[in-house]
Protein backbone atom coordinates (compact mmCIF):
# COMPACT_ATOMS: atom_id res chain seq x y z
CA UNK A 1 0.00 0.00 0.00
CA UNK A 2 2.83 2.36 0.85
CA UNK A 3 4.38 1.68 -2.57
CA UNK A 4 1.04 2.37 -4.24
CA UNK A 5 0.61 5.58 -2.26
CA UNK A 6 4.12 6.62 -3.25
CA UNK A 7 3.41 5.92 -6.90
CA UNK A 8 0.18 7.92 -6.77
CA UNK A 9 1.97 10.77 -5.04
CA UNK A 10 4.70 10.74 -7.68
CA UNK A 11 2.14 10.84 -10.49
CA UNK A 12 0.28 13.65 -8.77
CA UNK A 13 3.55 15.53 -8.42
CA UNK A 14 4.27 15.06 -12.12
CA UNK A 15 0.83 16.38 -13.06
CA UNK A 16 1.31 19.40 -10.81
CA UNK A 17 4.76 20.08 -12.27
CA UNK A 18 3.38 19.91 -15.79
CA UNK A 19 0.56 22.27 -14.87
CA UNK A 20 2.87 24.74 -13.14
CA UNK A 21 5.30 24.68 -16.06
CA UNK A 22 2.54 25.92 -18.38
CA UNK A 23 1.47 28.77 -16.11
CA UNK A 24 2.49 32.39 -16.54
CA UNK A 25 4.42 34.22 -13.87
CA UNK A 26 1.30 36.17 -12.96
CA UNK A 27 -0.75 32.98 -12.61
CA UNK A 28 1.89 31.41 -10.40
CA UNK A 29 1.92 34.52 -8.23
CA UNK A 30 -1.86 34.35 -7.86
CA UNK A 31 -1.69 30.68 -6.86
CA UNK A 32 0.94 31.53 -4.24
CA UNK A 33 -1.31 34.30 -2.93
CA UNK A 34 -4.25 31.88 -2.51
CA UNK A 35 -2.06 29.25 -0.88
CA UNK A 36 -2.51 26.67 -3.62
CA UNK A 37 1.19 26.81 -4.51
CA UNK A 38 4.04 26.77 -2.01
CA UNK A 39 7.05 28.76 -3.31
CA UNK A 40 9.43 26.07 -2.04
CA UNK A 41 7.64 23.32 -3.97
CA UNK A 42 7.52 25.56 -7.05
CA UNK A 43 11.25 26.25 -6.80
CA UNK A 44 12.05 22.55 -6.38
CA UNK A 45 9.88 21.67 -9.39
CA UNK A 46 11.70 24.25 -11.50
CA UNK A 47 15.16 23.17 -10.35
CA UNK A 48 14.28 19.54 -11.06
CA UNK A 49 13.00 20.43 -14.54
CA UNK A 50 16.25 22.26 -15.29
CA UNK A 51 18.38 19.43 -13.95
CA UNK A 52 16.57 16.80 -16.06
CA UNK A 53 16.39 18.78 -19.28
CA UNK A 54 18.75 17.57 -22.05
CA UNK A 55 19.42 21.15 -23.17
CA UNK A 56 20.14 22.48 -19.69
CA UNK A 57 23.83 23.22 -20.36
CA UNK A 58 22.98 25.04 -23.60
CA UNK A 59 20.50 27.32 -21.83
CA UNK A 60 21.88 27.92 -18.32
CA UNK A 61 25.48 28.94 -17.68
CA UNK A 62 24.97 28.17 -14.03
CA UNK A 63 22.02 27.29 -11.85
CA UNK A 64 21.90 28.78 -8.35
CA UNK A 65 20.09 26.18 -6.21
CA UNK A 66 21.27 27.42 -2.82
CA UNK A 67 20.23 30.98 -3.50
CA UNK A 68 16.93 30.07 -5.11
CA UNK A 69 15.97 27.69 -2.30
CA UNK A 70 16.76 30.25 0.38
CA UNK A 71 14.74 32.91 -1.44
CA UNK A 72 11.84 30.50 -1.95
CA UNK A 73 11.81 29.58 1.74
CA UNK A 74 11.66 33.27 2.67
CA UNK A 75 8.82 33.80 0.17
CA UNK A 76 6.91 30.84 1.63
CA UNK A 77 7.24 32.28 5.14
CA UNK A 78 5.97 35.67 3.95
CA UNK A 79 3.03 34.06 2.16
CA UNK A 80 2.08 32.10 5.26
CA UNK A 81 2.22 35.27 7.37
CA UNK A 82 0.22 37.30 4.84
CA UNK A 83 3.21 39.58 4.18
CA UNK A 84 3.85 39.05 0.47
CA UNK A 85 5.84 41.89 -1.07
CA UNK A 86 4.15 41.90 -4.44
CA UNK A 87 2.27 39.84 -7.04
CA UNK A 88 5.41 37.91 -8.06
CA UNK A 89 6.71 37.20 -4.56
CA UNK A 90 7.94 33.60 -4.66
CA UNK A 91 8.00 33.28 -8.47
CA UNK A 92 11.32 31.98 -9.88
CA UNK A 93 12.89 33.60 -12.97
CA UNK A 94 16.18 33.44 -14.88
CA UNK A 95 18.73 36.20 -15.46
CA UNK A 96 21.02 36.81 -18.44
CA UNK A 97 24.68 36.28 -17.56
CA UNK A 98 25.57 39.96 -17.67
CA UNK A 99 23.66 40.84 -14.50
CA UNK A 100 26.03 40.73 -11.56
CA UNK A 101 25.27 38.13 -8.89
CA UNK A 102 27.06 38.54 -5.58
CA UNK A 103 29.71 35.90 -5.04
CA UNK A 104 28.92 34.02 -8.26
CA UNK A 105 30.62 34.41 -11.63
CA UNK A 106 29.16 36.78 -14.21
CA UNK A 107 31.04 36.35 -17.49
CA UNK A 108 28.79 37.84 -20.22
CA UNK A 109 29.31 34.91 -22.56
CA UNK A 110 33.03 35.62 -22.98
CA UNK A 111 36.24 33.81 -22.11
CA UNK A 112 37.73 37.27 -21.57
CA UNK A 113 35.72 37.52 -18.35
CA UNK A 114 36.15 33.93 -17.15
CA UNK A 115 36.12 33.84 -13.36
CA UNK A 116 34.86 37.42 -13.00
CA UNK A 117 33.01 37.35 -9.67
CA UNK A 118 31.25 40.50 -8.47
CA UNK A 119 30.68 41.30 -4.82
CA UNK A 120 27.15 42.67 -5.17
CA UNK A 121 24.02 42.02 -7.19
CA UNK A 122 23.13 44.24 -10.12
CA UNK A 123 20.72 46.97 -8.98
CA UNK A 124 17.76 45.54 -10.93
CA UNK A 125 18.40 42.07 -9.50
CA UNK A 126 18.66 43.52 -6.01
CA UNK A 127 15.37 45.35 -6.45
CA UNK A 128 13.62 42.28 -7.89
CA UNK A 129 14.87 40.20 -4.98
CA UNK A 130 13.48 42.76 -2.54
CA UNK A 131 10.13 42.33 -4.29
CA UNK A 132 10.34 38.59 -3.59
CA UNK A 133 11.37 37.15 -6.96
CA UNK A 134 13.47 33.98 -6.82
CA UNK A 135 16.71 33.86 -8.85
CA UNK A 136 16.99 30.45 -10.54
CA UNK A 137 20.29 31.09 -12.29
CA UNK A 138 22.16 32.72 -15.16
CA UNK A 139 21.54 32.09 -18.86
CA UNK A 140 23.79 31.92 -21.90
CA UNK A 141 24.14 34.87 -24.27
CA UNK A 142 26.01 36.15 -27.31
CA UNK A 143 29.61 37.05 -26.53
CA UNK A 144 29.67 40.40 -24.72
CA UNK A 145 26.12 40.90 -26.09
CA UNK A 146 27.43 41.97 -29.53
CA UNK A 147 25.23 39.90 -31.87
CA UNK A 148 21.56 39.40 -32.53
CA UNK A 149 21.95 35.80 -33.65
CA UNK A 150 22.59 34.02 -30.36
CA UNK A 151 25.50 32.05 -31.84
CA UNK A 152 28.28 31.56 -29.30
CA UNK A 153 30.88 28.84 -29.96
CA UNK A 154 32.93 30.14 -27.00
CA UNK A 155 30.38 29.08 -24.37
CA UNK A 156 27.16 27.61 -25.80
CA UNK A 157 24.51 28.27 -28.44
CA UNK A 158 20.92 27.77 -27.24
CA UNK A 159 18.53 26.30 -29.86
CA UNK A 160 15.37 27.93 -31.15
CA UNK A 161 12.14 26.44 -29.76
CA UNK A 162 10.77 26.01 -33.31
CA UNK A 163 13.92 24.58 -34.94
CA UNK A 164 16.63 22.87 -32.90
CA UNK A 165 19.11 23.35 -35.76
CA UNK A 166 18.63 27.13 -35.69
CA UNK A 167 19.94 29.80 -33.34
CA UNK A 168 17.61 31.28 -30.75
CA UNK A 169 18.35 34.95 -31.37
CA UNK A 170 20.54 37.17 -29.27
CA UNK A 171 22.00 38.42 -27.37
CA UNK A 172 19.51 37.26 -24.70
CA UNK A 173 19.41 33.79 -26.23
CA UNK A 174 19.39 31.72 -23.05
CA UNK A 175 16.89 34.07 -21.45
CA UNK A 176 14.36 33.38 -24.21
CA UNK A 177 14.96 29.65 -24.34
CA UNK A 178 14.73 29.26 -20.57
CA UNK A 179 11.12 30.44 -20.89
CA UNK A 180 10.30 28.78 -24.21
CA UNK A 181 11.50 25.35 -23.02
CA UNK A 182 9.72 25.64 -19.67
CA UNK A 183 12.85 26.11 -17.58
CA UNK A 184 11.69 29.44 -16.12
CA UNK A 185 8.32 31.21 -16.07
CA UNK A 186 10.00 34.43 -17.23
CA UNK A 187 13.46 35.91 -17.76
CA UNK A 188 15.38 39.16 -17.67
CA UNK A 189 17.61 40.17 -20.56
CA UNK A 190 19.16 43.32 -22.00
CA UNK A 191 18.60 45.19 -25.25
CA UNK A 192 21.14 47.41 -27.02
CA UNK A 193 20.02 46.90 -30.61
CA UNK A 194 17.29 44.28 -30.25
CA UNK A 195 18.70 41.74 -27.83
CA UNK A 196 15.42 41.26 -25.94
CA UNK A 197 13.07 41.54 -28.92
CA UNK A 198 14.81 39.20 -31.40
CA UNK A 199 15.07 36.14 -29.11
CA UNK A 200 11.56 36.83 -27.83
CA UNK A 201 10.18 36.95 -31.39
CA UNK A 202 12.09 33.91 -32.63
CA UNK A 203 10.85 31.87 -29.64
CA UNK A 204 7.21 33.08 -29.77
CA UNK A 205 7.42 35.17 -26.61
CA UNK A 206 6.60 38.69 -25.54
CA UNK A 207 9.63 40.94 -25.10
CA UNK A 208 9.82 44.49 -23.73
CA UNK A 209 12.62 46.88 -24.59
CA UNK A 210 12.47 49.58 -21.94
CA UNK A 211 13.52 53.17 -22.53
CA UNK A 212 17.26 53.68 -22.17
CA UNK A 213 17.81 54.99 -18.65
CA UNK A 214 14.50 53.86 -17.17
CA UNK A 215 16.03 50.89 -15.38
CA UNK A 216 19.38 51.02 -13.61
CA UNK A 217 22.43 49.66 -15.44
CA UNK A 218 24.49 49.50 -12.25
CA UNK A 219 26.04 46.05 -12.07
CA UNK A 220 25.17 45.22 -15.69
CA UNK A 221 28.13 44.30 -17.91
CA UNK A 222 28.00 46.99 -20.63
CA UNK A 223 28.12 46.81 -24.40
CA UNK A 224 27.19 50.38 -25.38
CA UNK A 225 26.22 52.41 -22.34
CA UNK A 226 24.51 55.06 -24.48
CA UNK A 227 22.06 52.44 -25.80
CA UNK A 228 21.97 49.58 -23.26
CA UNK A 229 18.63 48.84 -21.60
CA UNK A 230 17.13 46.11 -19.40
CA UNK A 231 13.98 44.23 -20.34
CA UNK A 232 11.83 41.17 -19.54
CA UNK A 233 10.95 38.19 -21.76
CA UNK A 234 7.79 36.26 -20.89
CA UNK A 235 4.72 34.51 -22.23
CA UNK A 236 2.38 37.47 -21.73
CA UNK A 237 2.28 41.25 -21.69
CA UNK A 238 1.01 41.08 -18.11
CA UNK A 239 4.14 39.22 -17.02
CA UNK A 240 6.36 41.84 -18.67
CA UNK A 241 4.45 44.60 -16.89
CA UNK A 242 4.82 42.87 -13.51
CA UNK A 243 8.54 42.25 -14.05
CA UNK A 244 9.17 45.86 -15.03
CA UNK A 245 7.35 47.00 -11.90
CA UNK A 246 9.33 44.58 -9.73
CA UNK A 247 12.66 45.85 -11.07
CA UNK A 248 11.53 49.42 -10.34
CA UNK A 249 10.04 48.61 -6.95
CA UNK A 250 6.66 50.10 -7.76
CA UNK A 251 3.08 48.88 -8.29
CA UNK A 252 2.38 47.41 -11.72
CA UNK A 253 0.32 49.50 -14.16
CA UNK A 254 -3.36 48.78 -14.62
CA UNK A 255 -3.43 47.07 -18.02
CA UNK A 256 -7.18 47.53 -18.27
CA UNK A 257 -6.53 51.32 -18.46
CA UNK A 258 -9.30 53.67 -19.55
CA UNK A 259 -7.48 54.70 -22.74
CA UNK A 260 -8.37 51.31 -24.22
CA UNK A 261 -11.88 49.92 -23.82
CA UNK A 262 -11.24 46.40 -22.61
CA UNK A 263 -9.50 44.53 -25.42
CA UNK A 264 -10.89 46.79 -28.15
CA UNK A 265 -8.49 48.81 -30.28
CA UNK A 266 -11.15 51.28 -31.45
CA UNK A 267 -9.67 54.76 -31.52
CA UNK A 268 -6.10 53.43 -31.63
CA UNK A 269 -3.86 54.88 -34.36
CA UNK A 270 -0.96 52.75 -35.59
CA UNK A 271 1.68 53.68 -38.17
CA UNK A 272 3.37 51.08 -40.36
CA UNK A 273 6.95 52.21 -40.92
CA UNK A 274 7.78 51.60 -44.58
CA UNK A 275 11.33 53.00 -44.53
CA UNK A 276 13.96 50.25 -44.17
CA UNK A 277 11.72 48.01 -42.02
CA UNK A 278 9.92 46.31 -44.92
CA UNK A 279 12.97 45.88 -47.17
CA UNK A 280 14.12 42.33 -47.98
CA UNK A 281 11.31 40.86 -45.89
CA UNK A 282 11.32 37.06 -46.09
CA UNK A 283 8.12 35.23 -46.93
CA UNK A 284 7.03 33.97 -43.51
CA UNK A 285 7.78 37.20 -41.61
CA UNK A 286 5.85 39.06 -44.33
CA UNK A 287 2.87 36.72 -43.98
CA UNK A 288 2.95 36.98 -40.20
CA UNK A 289 3.04 40.77 -40.35
CA UNK A 290 0.25 41.05 -42.93
CA UNK A 291 -1.95 38.69 -40.91
CA UNK A 292 -1.25 40.70 -37.77
CA UNK A 293 -2.22 43.94 -39.53
CA UNK A 294 -5.53 42.39 -40.62
CA UNK A 295 -6.30 41.24 -37.08
CA UNK A 296 -5.44 44.63 -35.57
CA UNK A 297 -7.60 46.37 -38.14
CA UNK A 298 -10.56 44.06 -37.44
CA UNK A 299 -10.15 44.85 -33.73
CA UNK A 300 -10.72 48.52 -34.50
CA UNK A 301 -7.25 49.99 -34.98
CA UNK A 302 -6.74 52.62 -37.65
CA UNK A 303 -3.58 51.75 -39.55
CA UNK A 304 -1.66 54.27 -41.66
CA UNK A 305 1.57 53.86 -43.61
CA UNK A 306 4.45 56.28 -44.04
CA UNK A 307 8.06 56.56 -45.11
CA UNK A 308 10.33 58.46 -42.75
CA UNK A 309 13.67 59.55 -44.27
CA UNK A 310 15.19 60.30 -40.86
CA UNK A 311 15.09 56.58 -40.12
CA UNK A 312 17.29 55.74 -43.10
CA UNK A 313 19.74 58.48 -42.15
CA UNK A 314 19.88 57.27 -38.55
CA UNK A 315 20.55 53.72 -39.70
CA UNK A 316 23.55 54.98 -41.66
CA UNK A 317 25.00 56.26 -38.38
CA UNK A 318 24.60 52.95 -36.55
CA UNK A 319 27.98 51.41 -37.33
CA UNK A 320 29.80 54.55 -36.20
CA UNK A 321 27.81 54.86 -32.98
CA UNK A 322 27.63 51.24 -31.83
CA UNK A 323 31.07 49.94 -32.80
CA UNK A 324 33.00 52.99 -31.60
CA UNK A 325 31.46 52.88 -28.15
CA UNK A 326 31.74 49.09 -27.85
CA UNK A 327 35.42 49.17 -28.76
CA UNK A 328 36.00 52.16 -26.50
CA UNK A 329 34.67 50.11 -23.56
CA UNK A 330 36.24 46.77 -24.44
CA UNK A 331 39.25 47.51 -26.66
CA UNK A 332 42.00 47.14 -24.05
CA UNK A 333 40.50 43.96 -22.63
CA UNK A 334 40.06 42.47 -26.09
CA UNK A 335 43.54 43.29 -27.36
CA UNK A 336 45.12 41.75 -24.27
CA UNK A 337 43.81 38.32 -25.38
CA UNK A 338 42.06 38.50 -28.78
CA UNK A 339 42.56 34.77 -29.35
CA UNK A 340 39.93 34.07 -26.69
CA UNK A 341 37.16 35.57 -28.82
CA UNK A 342 34.96 34.17 -31.59
CA UNK A 343 36.66 35.76 -34.65
CA UNK A 344 33.47 37.22 -36.09
CA UNK A 345 32.59 39.00 -32.86
CA UNK A 346 36.20 40.19 -32.58
CA UNK A 347 35.91 41.61 -36.09
CA UNK A 348 32.77 43.56 -35.15
CA UNK A 349 34.44 45.10 -32.11
CA UNK A 350 37.59 46.04 -34.02
CA UNK A 351 35.53 47.96 -36.55
CA UNK A 352 35.12 50.55 -33.80
CA UNK A 353 38.86 51.19 -33.70
CA UNK A 354 38.62 52.73 -37.16
CA UNK A 355 36.07 55.39 -36.13
CA UNK A 356 37.54 58.86 -35.61
CA UNK A 357 36.51 60.77 -32.49
CA UNK A 358 35.18 63.72 -34.49
CA UNK A 359 33.01 61.38 -36.59
CA UNK A 360 31.57 59.82 -33.44
CA UNK A 361 30.72 63.22 -31.94
CA UNK A 362 29.19 64.42 -35.21
CA UNK A 363 27.12 61.24 -35.48
CA UNK A 364 25.66 61.73 -32.01
CA UNK A 365 24.82 65.36 -32.70
CA UNK A 366 23.03 64.38 -35.90
CA UNK A 367 21.19 61.51 -34.20
CA UNK A 368 19.80 63.88 -31.56
CA UNK A 369 18.42 66.07 -34.36
CA UNK A 370 16.92 63.07 -36.15
CA UNK A 371 15.27 61.92 -32.94
CA UNK A 372 13.53 65.28 -32.61
CA UNK A 373 12.25 65.07 -36.20
CA UNK A 374 11.02 61.52 -35.59
CA UNK A 375 9.26 62.42 -32.33
CA UNK A 376 7.31 65.20 -34.02
CA UNK A 377 6.43 63.04 -37.04
CA UNK A 378 4.94 60.13 -35.04
CA UNK A 379 3.43 62.12 -32.17
CA UNK A 380 -0.14 61.54 -33.37
CA UNK A 381 0.13 57.74 -33.23
CA UNK A 382 -0.22 55.31 -30.35
CA UNK A 383 2.62 53.21 -31.76
CA UNK A 384 4.75 52.65 -34.84
CA UNK A 385 4.56 49.03 -35.99
CA UNK A 386 6.91 46.85 -38.03
CA UNK A 387 8.03 43.22 -38.31
CA UNK A 388 10.31 42.47 -35.38
CA UNK A 389 12.79 40.76 -37.70
CA UNK A 390 12.81 40.46 -41.50
CA UNK A 391 14.24 36.94 -41.28
CA UNK A 392 13.66 33.60 -39.55
CA UNK A 393 16.21 32.09 -37.14
CA UNK A 394 19.26 31.07 -39.24
CA UNK A 395 20.84 27.63 -39.23
CA UNK A 396 23.55 27.44 -36.56
CA UNK A 397 25.92 25.12 -38.45
CA UNK A 398 25.78 27.19 -41.61
CA UNK A 399 26.52 30.36 -39.63
CA UNK A 400 29.73 28.73 -38.45
CA UNK A 401 30.81 27.45 -41.86
CA UNK A 402 29.58 30.05 -44.36
CA UNK A 403 31.09 33.50 -43.79
CA UNK A 404 28.89 35.33 -46.29
CA UNK A 405 25.76 33.76 -44.79
CA UNK A 406 26.84 34.83 -41.31
CA UNK A 407 27.45 38.43 -42.36
CA UNK A 408 24.17 38.73 -44.25
CA UNK A 409 22.00 37.15 -41.54
CA UNK A 410 23.72 39.00 -38.72
CA UNK A 411 23.08 42.37 -40.37
CA UNK A 412 19.43 41.58 -41.06
CA UNK A 413 18.66 40.04 -37.67
CA UNK A 414 18.85 43.31 -35.72
CA UNK A 415 18.03 45.70 -38.53
CA UNK A 416 14.43 46.45 -37.60
CA UNK A 417 14.85 46.38 -33.85
CA UNK A 418 17.82 48.75 -34.04
CA UNK A 419 15.44 51.47 -35.23
CA UNK A 420 13.85 51.56 -31.78
CA UNK A 421 17.21 51.98 -30.06
CA UNK A 422 18.34 54.70 -32.44
CA UNK A 423 15.10 56.63 -32.10
CA UNK A 424 15.17 56.37 -28.30
CA UNK A 425 11.89 54.87 -27.21
CA UNK A 426 10.36 51.78 -25.69
CA UNK A 427 9.21 48.82 -27.77
CA UNK A 428 7.19 45.64 -27.36
CA UNK A 429 7.28 42.53 -29.55
CA UNK A 430 4.32 40.14 -29.69
CA UNK A 431 4.02 36.75 -31.40
CA UNK A 432 2.07 36.47 -34.66
CA UNK A 433 0.30 33.52 -36.28
CA UNK A 434 3.60 32.55 -37.94
CA UNK A 435 6.10 30.74 -35.67
CA UNK A 436 9.25 32.74 -34.93
CA UNK A 437 7.73 35.88 -36.47
CA UNK A 438 6.96 38.82 -34.21
CA UNK A 439 5.34 42.21 -34.65
CA UNK A 440 6.84 45.19 -32.83
CA UNK A 441 5.15 48.25 -31.37
CA UNK A 442 7.43 51.26 -30.84
CA UNK A 443 6.38 54.14 -28.59
CA UNK A 444 7.96 57.36 -27.24
CA UNK A 445 10.44 57.23 -24.35
CA UNK A 446 9.11 56.60 -20.86
CA UNK A 447 5.64 55.57 -22.08
CA UNK A 448 5.95 51.91 -21.13
CA UNK A 449 2.72 51.84 -19.12
CA UNK A 450 0.64 53.02 -22.06
CA UNK A 451 2.52 50.72 -24.43
CA UNK A 452 1.82 47.75 -22.18
CA UNK A 453 -1.90 48.59 -22.13
CA UNK A 454 -1.88 48.80 -25.92
CA UNK A 455 0.05 45.52 -26.04
CA UNK A 456 -2.55 43.80 -23.90
CA UNK A 457 -5.32 44.72 -26.33
CA UNK A 458 -3.15 43.94 -29.36
CA UNK A 459 -2.18 40.51 -28.00
CA UNK A 460 -5.87 39.67 -27.60
CA UNK A 461 -6.51 40.70 -31.22
CA UNK A 462 -3.59 38.60 -32.46
CA UNK A 463 -4.68 35.36 -30.76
Amino acid sequence: MCGLDGSLAAKRGQRMAKTWANMTAAELGTEIETGRINPVELCEMQLSAIDRHPLRDRIYVRVLPNRSRAEAMAAAARAKAGLRRGPLDGVPISWKDLFDTAGRATEAGSALLRGRTPQADAEVLRMATLQGLVCLGKTHMSELAFSGLGLNPVTATPPCINDDQAVAGGSSSGAATSVAFGLAPAAIGSDTGGSVRIPAAWNDLVGLKTTHGRLSLRGVVPLCEMFDSVGPLARTVEDCALLLAAMEGRPAPDLRGTSLRGTSLHGTRLLVLETVALDDLRDRPARGFDDALSRLSRAGARIDRASRPEVAEAMDLAVTLFTAEAYGIWGKTIEAAPEKMFPRILERFRAGARVAAHDYVAAWRRLHALRRIWAQAVAGYDAVILPTSPILPPNAHRLLTDHDYYVAENLLALRNTRIGNLMDGCALTLPTAQPSCGISFMAPPMTEDRLLRLGTAAAHALQ
